[in-house]
């Protein structure tokens, strides 16, 4: 039978899939994230610069990508409730805005353990800093939001605007290093040219970003989950689904 996506739109429907799929993502991330920090703290050499304080960055540069790319799922998500008023689309944007904001949080904590060092200081407003901080405050204002509205559909729609509309710093971010000149370092890795490191490094770093993929999914389908019980527990498959239990 072919995979039909409008099947799947329904909640009912996604429940089901998202439980087959949350073990396969959860140990994913698990065996990864054991793989990833060995070869960063046991295979990877010392960098002749930075010394071992560059490890930092195999947490860093993950939860950095990760922090931009779940904004942009949620942007996405965010566009298709508004466009076609799916119900589970804006269940998703509530689901990943959690993550989202760990891994923000993550990436402004370990990026201050390596700034010490290499500058002399824990915070600098720069422009690739200061982006990342109003990352960071978009998803707790868009959560925030989200709970002060008691309306659900405006709740909904209000947040999903405000995604939507935060978007746009997304691309700052990414740009700011080229567009301004700031102290923090270009990007290691980038699809245009070759990579500026080692080749052990940049495995370990694409290892523990795919570890952030896995654990962001899981994460997600499991708070999905408990968003399509609450929000459909009037129905009869989940009043049938909660007596089993």
């Amino acid at each position: 039978m072919a995979f039909s996506i409008y099947k799947y739109a329904s909640p009912m429907t996604f429940y089901g899939l998202a439980g087959k799929l949350i073990p396969w993502f959860a140990w994913g991330a698990a065996i990864l994230t054991v793989l990833g920090l060995y070869i960063a703290f046991f295979m990877a050499p010392t960098d002749f610069q930075q010394g071992e304080a560059y490890r930092i960055i195999f947490i860093h540069v993950p939860a950095a990508w990760m922090s931009m790319f779940i904004y942009i799922i949620m942007a996405f998500w965010s566009a298709v409730g508004l466009a076609w008023n799916t119900r589970l689309s804006f269940m998703m944007s509530r689901a990943l805005a959690p993550t989202g904001a760990v891994f923000a949080f993550l990436s402004l904590w370990t990026g201050a353990l390596w700034g010490k060092p290499m500058w002399g200081a824990w915070w600098v407003w720069d422009a690739r800093l200061t982006s990342s901080l109003i990352l960071f405050f978009l998803y707790v204002g868009i959560m925030a939001l989200w709970s002060a509205i008691d309306d659900r559909r405006r709740s909904d729609r209000a947040g999903a605007l405000l995604i939507l509309v935060g978007a746009i710093n997304v691309p700052i971010i990414y740009f700011s290093v080229k567009w301004w000149n700031t102290l923090h370092q270009g990007a290691s890795v980038s699809l245009m040219k070759s990579p500026s490191m080692a080749s052990i490094m940049l495995i370990g770093m694409l290892v523990l970003a795919i570890a952030a993929w896995f654990y962001a999914i899981a994460t997600a389908l499991t708070r999905v989950r408990g968003i399509i019980l609450e929000r459909e527990r009037q129905t009869e498959w989940v009043k049938e689904l909660l007596e089993k239990i």
